[in-house]
């Protein structure tokens, strides 16, 4: 007989998942039994139901798994595929969030106080099956808000459901501006917007006593990319820094052998740019300097939107990763007292070090911070009613270890600034703005191989 057991609330069957939700179980279907297998069914099915009771009541209660003082937050998360390494990142900022505020007492609305669970699947990195997941968590699950996916791609299919069912979503993982371009009205983002991710770098650059007088762009053509990407282009424009290339590639390629070695002899005179700017994600901006080593590219700066600041990107690369600036949306060394639980970004860098064991890096620090948002927008709205919710989120205005946390008309946060990191000895610093830099930023870089 084929063995069946829940996992992550997948019904298995013989080791092949099977899309069942497990209310299923307990549906007023007629079930047949064949006669060969009638007297072990009744055998089994009553200690099967005492067994399985416990989850099935839990997972087909109010509110996706919620009693009447739970308030359940979705979201669809990338685990697997091409971004898992951020996605990780983004969980651990929300189960951070669920553990703190539920142990300091939940969110209070008038005289009660709710405790927080999060319900999360998923996605594969799949835009298309994270629209999927949300649908779920809205029908079948029945979750009181929603947390954002990571990624733009996935966030602009995801806000299209929010928007169906005037359920607010918050989320910190989807920084283009075509995210808040569609007239929406519950979808909220913490996060500073996309054409900051290279402005802060290039910013960085310039602030440089001998500064790069040229700059090669390259970026994946998903919509967060290229918006970052054209952003790159018109301020190094404005700012006298040359744009001597300028190529996308397509999104998750583990191969770009060929657009770099035309960028190799993009320089004045056939030479190697001083600057190379990548706007992707982790994996591209760790094959950007793995082939640049293979092919003696050898920069006098190297950045990336994003990748530097994850914690493993240092790891994967050793040495090679040393003088990589990469733009980051938060970081500890950023100078903000919140009214909220974890106070400071030293702090914050402290509880989440003791509980994962690896520094947080800011897809971290921003998830929380979408929860956060929503934790006060509650509590201000004085009530769980999704509308009433977004209204308050509307008006929001805190400062929380995170920076300011504040909506235009669109939902965008336009009001809280990026920072610059680099990679020093194997460990993330912050090198610009200089009023919160702990590091001068190191310059020039050296040649592959003299590192």
């Amino acid at each position: 007989m084929k063995k069946r057991a829940f996992v992550s609330g997948v019904l298995q069957e013989g080791g092949t998942a099977m899309a069942a939700h497990p209310c299923t179980l307990f549906s007023a279907s007629p079930v047949s039994f064949s006669s060969s297998r009638f007297v072990h069914s009744i055998i089994v099915l009553p200690t099967l139901i005492v067994l399985l009771l416990p989850v099935v009541l839990s997972a087909c209660g109010s509110g996706g798994g919620g009693s009447s003082n739970t308030l359940v937050f979705g979201a669809p998360i990338s685990l697997t595929g091409s971004t898992a390494k951020e996605g990780q990142l983004t969980l651990e900022g929300y189960q951070l969030w669920v553990k703190y505020v539920n142990a300091n007492g939940g969110i209070k609305v008038g005289n009660t106080s709710y405790q927080v669970k999060l319900v999360h699947y998923d996605d594969g990195s799949s835009p298309t099956k994270s629209a999927q997941l949300t649908q779920q968590l809205v029908t079948a699950d029945k979750v009181n808000f929603l947390l954002g996916p990571y990624g733009t791609a996935a966030t602009l299919q995801d806000e299209a459901i929010a928007e169906q069912y005037k359920i607010p979503m918050v989320e910190g993982n989807g920084a283009a501006k075509s995210i808040f371009s569609k007239g929406f009205h519950y979808i909220f983002g913490v996060l500073s917007p996309a054409s900051e991710y290279a402005k802060v770098m290039l910013e960085a650059a310039l602030s440089l006593p001998t500064p790069p007088k040229n700059v090669a762009i390259i970026s994946a053509d998903d919509a967060f990319s290229k918006e970052v990407a054209t952003a790159a282009r018109n301020f190094a424009s404005s700012h006298n820094l040359a744009v001597v290339y300028y190529k996308q590639y397509p999104s998750n390629a583990t191969d770009l052998t060929g657009v770099l070695t035309d960028l190799k002899s993009s320089g004045p005179g056939g030479t190697v740019p001083d600057m190379i700017l990548g706007s992707g994600h982790e994996n591209e901006a760790v094959t950007t300097m793995k082939e640049c080593k293979q092919l003696n590219i050898n920069a006098r700066l190297y950045a990336f939107t994003v990748g530097p600041a994850t914690p493993d990107f240092a790891t994967v690369l050793g040495k090679d990763a040393n003088f990589v600036m990469g733009s980051a949306q938060w970081t500890a060394q950023s100078k903000y007292n919140g009214i909220d639980v974890f106070k400071t970004p030293a702090n914050y860098e402290q509880i989440y070090v003791k509980e994962y064991g690896h520094e947080p890096a800011y897809q971290s620090a921003e998830s929380t911070a979408s929860a956060l948002a929503f934790q006060f927008a509650i509590e201000k709205a004085g009530s769980i009613d999704p509308q009433k919710v977004r209204d308050a989120l509307v008006n929001l205005d805190i400062t929380t270890f995170y920076g300011r946390l504040k909506f235009d008309a669109t939902g965008a946060n336009i009001f809280k600034p990026m920072a610059t990191i680099q990679i020093q000895d194997g460990k993330i610093v912050t090198v610009y703005p200089a009023e919160i830099a702990n590091e001068q930023i190191m310059y020039p870089t050296p040649a592959f191989a003299n590192r």
